[in-house]
């Protein structure tokens, strides 16, 4: 992983190992290292197609990250209540919808090369529920390989390779600006 000490790599390594062991255990793994529903198991974030850095944000995007440190967490299974709700202390609105309506509307980008600070990272459904097959799971790109959500009740901050691997079973997880706003852009 550019830009991350070997220790933090190896965190990674073994957390994405720990990962595809917990897959086949649920039944979630085929053979050839997919998934039952056709998709690349444990996702790697490919050498020149590196997401942007929080240190080359803006000042909007890198605001959007603290409101996301500062706003709580949402009642498990309101993954997207969260994402809004961290976008409105920005200023810019609530915008409605659960993460499947997110990912439909807004989330138009798949090459990691293309994952800017700010950028609401979505998968339409996942299987860990019936709440998560149903809206699926949304959170924010937080720049340096970071996602931030609200999962379990609490405000998380996670690697992306771990996050797209995990969320990433049922469906190609996307990324995109929320209503269209480009945070870069402003």
């Amino acid at each position: 992983m550019a830009g991350n000490g070997d220790g933090e790599a190896d965190r990674l390594d073994r957390a994405l190992s720990q990962l595809e062991v917990r897959l086949g255990e649920l039944g979630l793994l085929r053979g050839d290292g997919t998934t039952i529903y056709g998709l690349p198991a444990l996702r790697r974030v490919d050498l020149g197609h590196e997401p942007q850095a929080l240190m080359d944000a803006d000042a909007v995007q890198r605001q959007l990250v603290a409101c996301a440190h500062a706003v709580p967490a949402a009642s498990d299974g309101l993954c997207a209540s969260w994402v809004e709700l961290v976008w409105s202390y920005l200023g810019y609105g609530l915008v409605a919808g659960d993460a499947t309506d997110i990912y439909r509307d807004c989330c138009h980008y798949a090459d990691t090369a293309d994952l800017l600070v700010g950028m609401v990272v979505a998968a339409a459904a996942e299987p860990y529920g019936m709440a998560g097959r149903a809206h699926g799971h949304v959170g924010l790109y937080a720049g340096d390989r970071r996602v931030m959500d609200s999962a379990g009740g609490r405000v998380r901050t996670v690697p992306l390779e771990l996050w797209l691997s995990t969320y990433g079973i049922m469906c190609e997880p996307r990324w995109g600006w929320l209503a269209g706003i480009a945070l870069d852009q402003l």
